[in-house]
């Protein structure tokens, strides 16, 4: 491991906060993952930079307010592990690690040494966007949004982008529905507009939405007609009304 001595002694010189939103910091020396990376989170509306190795990632702290760094471990001259401890120290930004390391020795150093969350690649976009979300909110002090919910003898799970029967059986949702329901979970037993169903359901995790809302409602109210209980019920010129009461799993 490089010498990092000369590194602590530097204080971590930032600008202001910009008005513009979190800054997120790619710290990776594969240009193909920083650059899947960016397109992904840049579309989710976060601001992006990227940095190969620490010399740029030193460059781009003093250029900007980063709100959080994804950083890998193994890279050329200093690693993601002297790399973390030493931002923490300096009482930088949240760092979430994204690693090829995937052993539970390798996920617990980096816990241990400042990280906030530890990710093993591969891993989807999707994952990566919830992890960002997550300690977005840890650093804000905001309360982290349940990762599971119940209704009826359901379970929905918005990390994995699962729903579970009574049975235990996985049912298979689309895009579009998953969304549809999240956001029915979110908002039980209150009247839904379309207008406000839709840009509920549309938000920043759906990758693509082009369906009529009516139709994605449709297929997703098939799906849990497992049983005769009326879930999803439609109001006249109004909207739709998720009838079951949700709660945290």
């Amino acid at each position: 491991m490089p010498d990092t001595s000369a590194h602590h002694r530097e204080p971590m010189t930032v600008q202001p906060q910009t008005s513009d939103g979190p800054i997120l910091l790619i710290v990776d020396d594969d240009h193909a993952i920083r650059t899947l990376l960016t397109e992904s989170l840049e579309r989710h509306g976060y601001r992006v930079e990227t940095a190969a190795n620490a010399q740029e990632m030193d460059m781009a702290l003093a250029r900007h307010a980063v709100s959080l760094m994804l950083l890998d471990i193994m890279m050329p001259g200093e690693d993601g592990i002297s790399i973390c401890r030493r931002v923490a120290q300096r009482g930088g930004p949240p760092i979430v690690f994204l690693s090829a390391l995937g052993d539970e020795p390798d996920r617990i150093l980096g816990l241990e040494i400042g990280a906030t969350h530890y990710l093993t690649k591969p891993c989807s976009a999707r994952e990566v966007l919830a992890t960002v979300r997550a300690a977005l909110r840890a650093r804000d002090g905001a309360p982290e949004e349940p990762r599971q919910y119940r209704f009826l003898d359901w379970r929905v799970d918005f990390m994995a982008r699962e729903l579970i029967d009574g049975s235990g059986m996985l049912v298979d949702l689309t895009d579009g529905e998953f969304s549809v329901l999240r956001a029915f979970v979110r908002r039980p037993r209150r009247v839904l507009t379309r207008d406000a169903l839709l840009e509920d359901a549309r938000g920043p995790d759906s990758e693509a939405y082009d369906r009529a809302i009516d139709v994605q409602v449709s297929r997703l109210r098939r799906k849990l007609r497992a049983r005769d209980d009326e879930i999803i019920r439609t109001i006249r010129n109004e909207g739709y009304f998720f009838v079951p009461s949700v709660t945290r799993a």
